[in-house]
């Protein structure tokens, strides 16, 4: 069951003020307006979505995702916020983000990606476009905006931004907050981000703290790892054929004795994409070979599908923050 951590669901009550009986929409959904706000009690997909649908009948929806954005704090994350602030950088922050969602909701996938024109920060989410979803969408991208803004410079924005679904009756909410050029009816819901503003030191970012965080979230996510067969099957046949270069969909498909519209349609019905999986497994070979001396730079980069180490270093970088040199220097130091 696709489930969203109950923070959101406060959030977006508490942001709401007067507009709407907090308490009644809170017992609504199962949650106690007097208890903790504990990241992992988790909410129901269609709940969430359900609830925020019976807002909109009381209040003006519009503005709403962009004040939950804005009113969004890194501590309220727990450590998966910690991190994020003690990344050295934003690229780093959002590479974590990526890696870690699972944490707190199993109804999206992050992905961020290097194109010629800056760093992409895509969100994957399926199902039905309804209100609830796309509120929560843009509440998503919104939080994105904030947490950069309290751990860099308020200062902080996009390049542009883009959702999938259609544009509301006003859109200059948007575009005061997000402070750039905001699409609606994009191929995507994505941001994309400068690579200047990414490089951008965190004024929190801790090394010492982000090995030890690491660790936490690793043990965390290898806890809750429900991995499909499918996805183990993939990415072991990405893993195998890497040394070649960048394995075809078609090719791993055959491999596996599927065609490749049922193999795009598989995957699809686990929330996975042949990217995504053949990102996730070129970094997990990277460093767990980077934590090993008998492989060099070199070979590190050939062996995860690079044709060159320059390629590789910037792609290691983009996922953890840091250069393959420096993550293998932190990991001897510890």
């Amino acid at each position: 069951m696709s489930e969203v951590t109950s923070l959101f669901a406060r959030k977006v009550v508490g942001v709401a003020g007067d507009a709407v009986d907090a308490d009644d929409v809170l017992r609504s959904v199962g949650l106690d307006p007097d208890g903790a706000w504990d990241p992992k009690h988790m909410l129901a997909e269609d709940v969430y979505y359900d609830m925020i649908e019976r807002m909109a009948m009381q209040m003006d929806i519009t503005p709403l995702p962009l004040v939950v954005g804005d009113a969004m704090r890194t501590d309220e994350y727990g450590a998966l916020g910690l991190a994020w602030k003690a990344a050295p950088n934003l690229l780093g922050s959002f590479s974590r983000v990526a890696r870690y969602a699972r944490l707190w909701t199993s109804i999206v996938q992050y992905e961020v990606e290097d194109t010629d024109e800056g760093i992409l920060f895509i969100e994957h989410r399926k199902g039905p476009r309804r209100l609830g979803m796309r509120i929560s969408i843009e509440a998503d991208l919104a939080s994105g905006v904030s947490l950069s803004r309290q751990v860099t410079t308020p200062d902080f924005a996009p390049i542009e931004v883009c959702f999938k679904h259609s544009a509301p009756k006003t859109t200059d909410h948007h575009t005061a907050y997000f402070r750039c050029p905001v699409y609606f009816g994009a191929e995507r819901d994505a941001m994309l981000l400068s690579r200047e503003s990414l490089a951008v030191p965190n004024a929190l970012g801790d090394e010492g703290i982000t090995r030890f965080l690491i660790s936490h979230l690793d043990q965390e996510l290898s806890e809750i790892d429900d991995a499909p067969p499918l996805e183990v099957a993939t990415k072991d046949a990405i893993a195998r054929a890497l040394s070649e270069g960048l394995p075809k969909m078609a090719d791993v498909a055959r491999g596996l004795g599927l065609s490749a519209r049922s193999f795009h349609r598989r995957l699809a019905e686990h929330g996975l994409t042949f990217q995504t999986l053949t990102e996730d497994t070129r970094r997990e070979l990277a460093v767990g070979m980077l934590r090993e001396d008998q492989y060099s730079l070199s070979e590190i980069a050939f062996l995860t599908g690079f044709s060159e180490q320059s390629a590789f270093t910037r792609a290691f970088k983009r996922w953890t923050g840091q250069t393959p040199a420096s993550y293998r220097k932190d990991q001897t130091v510890a």
